[in-house]
């Protein structure tokens, strides 16, 4: 069986509230095919060649990795200066990421880049439709940014209605939302997860917070029916391929398949 019909197969006759006990049930496994090892390389090249696209502060900056697993991007969040915070519903994964963290100290990718001040790493077991884990945040508990990539295609699409406003209501006022869309090819018929996450559905869902949205049959959006964006929704500043990203966001001809949105609250 082959990784994604493993996966449709183990959520597939669960409830919805034993999905968060199914992913903790693959880290007691072993069965953890989307960990790669190593942080993003888009995300590496976003923050080291668009600054311009994050507000600098006078006070800490905090980041969230909501389904952080290991937590490698959460490390390097760290070295680029924000208080990071990884968030999983997975105890077992927590664990991983302790020991990444203590196995990687001094690793390279993870040095603290020149002109910040490393960020404290937090790992905080928890929902991230729930407040609970937020008692673990210090100060204000919104975020500067808030990275996802792969948390929204693990989600089932009834969830995406409430992933957007509650990434509305944890972004601090100036902050930034930013999502690696992937799996941006895959046909939404062939279900999940992961989701097909085609750019489509962010800029649906993100400018209209909390609203169930139309779909088709095959799992297509219907854009024509969405309406309107809601007037508390995010604002989409850019959209762009990145250079580099993880294999399997490239095609076969090795063409790169994801796309990075960055997005914020209105007029900031």
């Amino acid at each position: 069986m082959d990784v994604r019909a493993k996966l449709s197969t183990h959520f597939s006759s669960r409830e919805l509230s034993a999905h968060p006990q199914g992913w903790d049930d693959l880290w007691v496994e072993g069965f953890i095919p989307w960990d790669k090892g190593f942080p993003s390389p888009a995300l590496v090249d976003l923050l080291q060649q668009r600054k311009d696209l994050f507000p600098k502060k006078k006070v800490r900056k905090k980041a969230l990795v909501p389904g952080c697993g290991k937590g490698y991007d959460v490390l390097l969040l760290s070295a680029f200066g924000y208080d990071a915070y990884g968030l999983d519903f997975s105890g077992n994964a927590l664990k991983e990421a302790r020991a990444v963290e203590e196995q990687n100290d001094g690793n390279r990718i993870y040095e603290t880049r020149e002109g910040e001040t490393k960020g404290k790493v937090t790992w905080v077991v928890g929902d991230f439709f729930k407040d609970e884990f937020l008692g673990a945040v210090e100060g204000v508990p919104k975020f500067d940014l808030i990275y996802d990539y792969t948390f929204l295609s693990a989600l089932p699409p009834s969830l995406r209605a409430g992933w957007a406003s509650r990434n509305v209501e944890l972004l601090a006022p100036e902050g930034r939302l930013v999502c690696l869309e992937f799996p941006t090819r895959k046909l939404p018929s062939t279900g999940g997860p992961p989701w097909a996450l085609p750019p489509e559905v962010y800029m649906a869902h993100l400018p209209r917070p909390g609203k169930d949205l139309p779909y088709a049959d095959d799992g297509e959006i219907l854009e024509a029916k969405i309406g309107e964006p809601s007037v508390n929704g995010l604002n989409r500043l850019e959209h762009f391929q990145p250079q580099r990203t993880h294999e399997i966001g490239y095609s076969d001809d090795g063409k790169v398949t994801d796309w990075i949105s960055i997005w914020a609250h209105p007029n900031r």
